[in-house]
């Protein structure tokens, strides 16, 4: 282990280890999270999950009566694969709830608030880091989200889905973005668990 590492280890750093990244950042969502976003907000019928992987937001949406359409840049088995989300251009008439790879997730922020109407929503289950950075700032003072919902009891998100595994991120704290287009003022921040 590089000493940078241990030192990251030893300041309470846990998300710095010695495993590689999963090559196109699949990391699937625990679906209890999905579960406690639903005690606190109301979403349209109609739902795009742009990031579906192997189903674990999708399924629990459906299961709650929400129409799903269900696609992803990788075929992992659920939904339609080989769509690229950032390429879309046709307006989403629902809202968009989704976990995307993390390195894209301030291009699926607003990406996505372009695709709706005004008054629809856009949740992304996000690292709570997602807060930091000056280009990210910048997007929040233009169209904040409306809740920021914190996940205090630790929730991971599962290599390649693969939540069997002990190495799905418990260790990382998670919180739902909540957007509502239009929306202006100071964001709300809220636990779920």
């Amino acid at each position: 282990m590089s000493k940078a590492k241990v030192l990251f280890r030893q300041l309470g750093a846990s998300n710095h280890t010695d495993k590689e990244r999963e090559l196109n950042d699949f990391y699937a969502t625990d679906p209890r999270a999905v579960e406690l976003l639903l005690k606190k907000e109301k979403f349209a019928h109609d739902i795009w999950e742009p990031a579906c992987g192997k189903g674990h937001i999708c399924r629990v949406l459906n299961m709650r009566g929400y129409n799903v359409r269900a696609t992803d840049l990788i075929d992992r088995g659920y939904g339609l694969g080989g769509v690229d989300f950032l390429a879309q251009k046709e307006p989403w008439q629902g809202d968009i709830i989704t976990n995307p790879p993390y390195k894209y997730a301030g291009d699926f922020a607003w990406h996505a608030l372009e695709l709706i109407p005004e008054g629809n929503k856009v949740a992304l289950f996000l690292r709570v880091q997602f807060l930091e950075g000056k280009e990210r700032r910048k997007m929040f003072e233009q169209q904040p989200p409306e809740f920021v919902y914190v996940s205090s009891g630790r929730m991971g998100c599962a290599r390649n889905g693969e939540f069997n595994k002990t190495d799905a991120s418990g260790a990382m704290c998670f919180a739902w973005f909540v957007w509502r287009k239009g929306f202006k003022g100071d964001p709300r921040v809220k636990w779920i668990n």
